[in-house]
C-alpha cells in the first residue's frame, strides 16, 4: 500500500463528476490537489467543497493545447514546491453517429483532448515530478478503451491509445518509484455526455442509455480508483460492467461487439 498523504497531485477534468470527486477524496486524506479544469465556474465549484482549502489550487486550462497543457507540471510545482504525480481524467465523447458522419473538427476535438492533451501532460509531468519518491502516473482510459462501441469509433480509439501507452509506460517505469496505472471506468453516472454533445439527438441517446443501463455514481468511482492507486493497481477496473465486458471481450470477442452493436441499435432508435 503507498500513502499518498502529503503528495502533490494534479487532477485534471476537475470541475465535475469523477475528477470533482477525486479531488474531494484526494484533499479528504491530505492530498494537495492542483485541480484543473477548462470551465472556471465549475472549478470554483468544487474548490468550494473541500472543507481544507489550503489543499487545492484551482488552474483554468484547456488541455488540448499543447502549450498550456506543457506548461502545467511546472507551474504547478513552482506553485506548490513539490509534485508527485498526474491523474489524468479530463476527456470528452463523441457524438453518438456513425464514423462517416462524424465531422472533422468533431474527430479532431476527441483526439486533442482525450489523448493528445494527456499525452503532453504525462511527458510534462514526467520531467518535472519528485522521482526521489513514490510517484504516480494514472491515467483514465474507458471500458470502451478495450471494447469497440459502434457510434463511438474515434472515442473508442483515443481510449485505447491511452490504454496501450499507459501499459507501455508502466513497463518503461518498472524499477523506479513512478508508479503507473490505467483506469477503465464503465458506465459512470456523470455530465461528460452532455458536455460532449453537438445536437440534441446525442443527449437524447445518452438518456436512453442512462435508463437502460445501471451506472456507477462518481463518488463510488473515485474511492475504487484512489484505492487501486493505493494498491499499485496497473489495471482499475471501475463498476462492474467493465469488469464483466472485459472478461467477456477476452473470452468471446467478436459476439461482444455484435451485442454490444444491438445495444446501442435500440439505445439510438
Amino acid at each position: 500500500m503507498y500513502d499518498l498523504s502529503g503528495k502533490v497531485l494534479i487532477v485534471t477534468g476537475a470541475g465535475s463528476g469523477m475528477g470533482r470527486e477525486l479531488t474531494l477524496n484526494l484533499t479528504r486524506k491530505g492530498v494537495r490537489v492542483a485541480a484543473c479544469d477548462i470551465n472556471e465556474t465549475t472549478l470554483e465549484e468544487t474548490k468550494t467543497l473541500v472543507s481544507k482549502p489550503h489543499l487545492i489550487k484551482t488552474y483554468v486550462v484547456d488541455i488540448s493545447d499543447y502549450q498550456k497543457a506543457s506548461d502545467l507540471p511546472g507551474t504547478v510545482k513552482s506553485d506548490l514546491q513539490d509534485l508527485h504525480g498526474i491523474i489524468n481524467n479530463a476527456g470528452i465523447i463523441q457524438p453518438f453517429v456513425k464514423f462517416m458522419d462524424l465531422s472533422e473538427s468533431a474527430i479532431e476535438r476527441v483526439m486533442r483532448v482525450n489523448f493528445y492533451g494527456l499525452l503532453n501532460l504525462t511527458r510534462a509531468t514526467l520531467r518535472v515530478l519528485n522521482q526521489n519518491t513514490d510517484a504516480f502516473i494514472v491515467n483514465v482510459s474507458s471500458m470502451g478503451g478495450f471494447l469497440p462501441v459502434p457510434g463511438q469509433t474515434v472515442y473508442g480509439a483515443s481510449k485505447a491509445a491511452v490504454k496501450l501507452f499507459t501499459e507501455a509506460l508502466y513497463g518503461e517505469m518498472k524499477g523506479s518509484k513512478v508508479h503507473v496505472s490505467v483506469v477503465f471506468p464503465g458506465a459512470i453516472d456523470t455530465n461528460i455526455a452532455v458536455n460532449s454533445m453537438e445536437d440534441k439527438g446525442d443527449a437524447q441517446a445518452q438518456q436512453k442509455s442512462g435508463a437502460m443501463h445501471k451506472t456507477t455514481k462518481p463518488d463510488i468511482a473515485a474511492d475504487i480508483i484512489i484505492k487501486g492507486i493505493e494498491k499499485g493497481k496497473l489495471k482499475i477496473f471501475v463498476g462492474s460492467d467493465s469488469k464483466m465486458m472485459d472478461k467477456f471481450y477476452r473470452l468471446m470477442p467478436v459476439k461482444s461487439i455484435d451485442k454490444m452493436a444491438e445495444m446501442i441499435r435500440k439505445m439510438t432508435a
